[in-house]
C-alpha cells in the first residue's frame, strides 16, 4: 500500500476490494491477499480519521495555546 495514498483514494480501493470479495468467484489465496489488503487499506483509513479527530478536537484559546475540548 502506498503511504501516500489519500484517503477517498484508500476508500475507492478498500470499497473495489470488497466488491469483488462479496461476489464470490475470487480464487482463495487471492481472497485472502485481498483481504489481508483491505485490513492494512481500513487500518491506514481509520488513522487518517483518528488524525482528524485529534485535531478538530483541539481549540485555540485567548492565549494562542491550544485547548482540548471536552464532550
Amino acid at each position: 500500500m502506498d503511504k501516500e495514498l489519500s484517503f477517498d483514494d484508500a476508500m475507492k480501493e478498500l470499497e473495489t476490494i470488497v466488491q469483488k470479495l462479496e461476489q464470490g468467484d475470487v480464487p482463495l489465496e487471492a481472497a485472502l491477499d485481498q483481504f489481508q489488503e483491505g485490513i492494512k487499506l481500513s487500518r491506514y483509513c481509520k488513522s487518517i480519521v483518528e488524525d482528524a479527530e485529534k485535531t478538530v478536537t483541539k481549540m485555540i484559546n485567548e492565549n494562542g495555546s491550544e485547548e482540548i475540548l471536552e464532550d
